[in-house]
């Protein structure tokens, strides 16, 4: 479905747009449980006075993305134009980014939902573009909608597939949950750890997997202290373990020491979600003690707000 869009965007609009990175899964929420983090890639985009597109990118892994319509943004925001029925203008992005890629960070979700959140505020007054719809345009690139709703609406969200399409529902997080991400300098394809996943599992890892989710939940919002039995897994964490094994070896250490150790999203990145900040430092600690490889670890907040949009003028572009 289109909306009925008419009219053009005007040169000179401009929009300043920020997204926060998400790890999706948490342990055993696979592919429905996302958290949004206080780590965040911004852009901004202008119209030109012509056709053309200019991309300007500074920050991690800036080498790696593409200037031209390849690029991720450029994409999402044309898609999301394409929906509007409005045709794409000249436009000239510049993206700072601080997330880091193929780590389980979300950063192809940020680059979708940046790619959206831009779109809708250079269609103001043209087309609205409301939560869900949002929703549902980024989960069409990206394939599912555990890292493009935390990154949306921030916190902690739930997201599942209807007939109607993607939906979510955002929840508040308990103040003292305290995460932590460990980041390597070895990235991994999320193609490649979907592909180590079996087609089907043990009805008992099925069962274990339905109470240590409904667990979570209940830890995140109400009682962090039992974050350590709840992120427990059986699904697919061990299964993509070979592909990962240092990572597999650090969060076996660190759950050892009775820390709720889980791959961030795909991985290799480790999330720790400690029931206060002593348990984030202690991780910390852990890991600079026992890692064989340099490990960066993020001591991040949760991130309430989600992506914004803000229009700035800028003088249009000759």
């Amino acid at each position: 479905m289109t909306a009925a869009g008419s009219g053009s965007v005007p040169a000179g609009r401009a929009v300043h747009v920020k997204v926060p990175a998400s790890t999706a899964n948490l342990g055993p929420g696979f592919d429905t449980l996302g958290l949004a983090l206080s780590l965040y890639n911004e852009l901004d985009v202008e119209v030109l006075n012509g056709p053309g597109l200019e991309i300007s990118v500074e920050g991690v892994g800036a080498d790696d993305v593409p200037r031209d319509e390849s690029n991720l943004i450029w994409r999402s925001l044309a898609h999301t134009f394409a929906w509007a029925g409005v045709g794409v203008p000249g436009l000239r992005i510049a993206a700072r980014d601080a997330i880091p890629h193929g780590r389980g960070m979300g950063s192809s979700g940020a680059a979708i939902v940046a790619g959206v959140m831009a779109a809708k505020g250079l269609l103001e007054g043209i087309v609205e573009i409301e939560a869900g719809r949002a929703l549902a345009l980024a989960t069409e690139l990206e394939g599912h909608p555990d890292n493009v709703a935390p990154a949306l609406f921030g916190s902690l969200t739930i997201a599942w597939m209807a007939p109607e399409g993607p939906q979510h529902k955002r929840l508040m997080v308990h103040r003292g949950v305290s995460p932590l991400v460990a980041v390597p300098t070895a990235t991994m394809s999320t193609a490649l750890a979907r592909s180590l996943q079996p087609t089907s599992v043990p009805h008992e890892d099925a069962i274990f997997n339905v109470s240590r989710s409904a667990l979570l939940i209940a830890a995140l919002i109400q009682s962090p202290e039992l974050l350590l039995a709840a992120t427990e897994d059986k699904l697919h964490q061990s299964y993509r373990a070979s592909a990962m094994p240092e990572t597999d070896r650090l969060i076996r250490m660190l759950r050892g020491h009775g820390l709720a150790a889980v791959v961030s999203g795909a991985g290799p990145a480790i999330l720790v979600l400690g029931s206060d900040p002593a348990q984030r430092l202690e991780a910390q600690r852990l890991i600079a003690a026992e890692a064989a490889s340099v490990w960066e670890c993020l001591l991040l907040a949760v991130d309430f707000r989600g992506a914004t949009v803000v229009p700035h003028s800028i003088d249009a572009v000759a």
